[in-house]
């Protein structure tokens, strides 16, 4: 893991979120967004995804999906490689992520993965859970102190 004074928010290429259709990043690069950064400055309040959604041919929830697994992805040990799975799991924010406990979530994702692989073997260990939660809550700790 990063060190603490290191740790930054990472950004994506959006064709890098799990499950987003072609059509949907070509709708979003003719926006202008390239990035999950790009996705998350476009999408930050109600009235930007309300206006957002119809140009991108989604609903207003769908939209909103994809801005849950960008904003989680900006954890840099998440990622687009576990984004979808910490939403699958019940998490849709870092700051949701940064206020649940370890053992619960690596339990909530290891409920997950035997239910929908049969594998307990590829879901993620505890100490790879810890890091994400440790990382999260430097970034908004970062976020807070920018902010002040």
């Amino acid at each position: 893991m990063d060190a603490p004074s290191t740790l930054r928010s990472r950004s994506w290429p959006v064709a890098q979120l799990p499950g987003l259709p072609a059509a949907q990043v070509a709708a979003m690069a003719a926006m202008g967004i390239h990035t999950t950064a790009d996705l998350l400055a476009q999408g930050r309040t109600p009235a930007q995804q309300g206006a957002m959604a119809p140009r991108l041919h989604l609903a207003v929830a769908e939209l909103r999906k994809w801005l849950a697994m960008a904003d989680l992805a900006r954890v840099p040990t998440v990622g687009c490689t576990y984004c979808g799975l910490l939403l699958h799991g019940g998490i849709a924010s870092v700051v949701q992520l940064s206020q649940t406990p370890a053992p619960r979530l690596h339990s909530q994702l290891l409920r997950l993965h035997v239910a929908t692989m049969q594998r307990r073997d590829l879901c993620p260990t505890l100490t790879m859970v810890r890091q994400w939660i440790t990382e999260a809550q430097v970034l908004l700790r970062r976020s807070l102190q920018a902010q002040d």
